[in-house]
C-alpha cells in the first residue's frame, strides 16, 4: 500500500469550460492502467463544452445540483448520490445548475476526449427533468 501525495487543485481551461471549474486529481493510472478519476468543482452556472470520451465516462454527483445532457436529449437535473453513465463516443456536457455549486467525481479511461463547441445559453437553460421525479 502507498499513501499518495495530494496534487494541487487545477483551474480548468476556458477552452473547455464556461464559467469557473477546478479539478482535484484523485487517480491517474500508470500503464497498463488508463483509469482516471477527478473530483471536479463547478461554480454556479459553470459547465463543460460539448465533448465525448472514447471509452465512456461515469459521473457520481457528490454535492449541489448538476445538469447533464447528451446531444439531442433532455437536460437531466441530477442530485447527490446520482450516477450517470455516458457511453463511448456520446457527445454530452455537464455542469452546475444556476445558483448552485456542484461537485462530481468523474471516472473515465484514456485521454481520448474529443472537445467540441461551447454549450449555448439556450441549451443550458432548456427544459429539464429532475432525477427526484422518477
Amino acid at each position: 500500500m502507498e499513501l499518495l501525495e495530494k496534487q494541487e487543485t487545477i483551474k480548468l481551461p476556458a477552452e473547455w469550460f464556461t464559467g469557473d471549474a477546478w479539478a482535484d486529481v484523485i487517480h491517474r493510472g500508470e500503464e497498463p492502467s488508463q483509469v482516471r478519476a477527478n473530483a471536479v468543482h463547478f461554480s454556479p452556472g459553470a459547465r463543460t463544452a460539448w465533448h465525448s470520451h472514447g471509452l465512456g465516462q461515469t459521473l457520481y454527483i457528490v454535492e449541489g445540483i448538476a445538469l447533464v445532457q447528451s446531444r439531442g436529449g433532455e437536460v437531466l437535473e441530477a442530485h447527490p448520490g446520482d450516477v450517470i453513465w455516458t457511453p463511448p463516443g456520446e457527445e454530452h456536457w455537464h455542469g452546475a445548475a444556476p445558483g448552485h455549486f456542484m461537485t462530481h467525481l468523474a471516472l473515465w479511461e484514456t485521454d481520448d476526449v474529443t472537445w467540441l463547441e461551447q454549450v449555448s445559453d439556450a441549451e443550458y437553460t432548456g427544459e429539464r427533468r429532475s432525477t427526484r421525479c422518477r
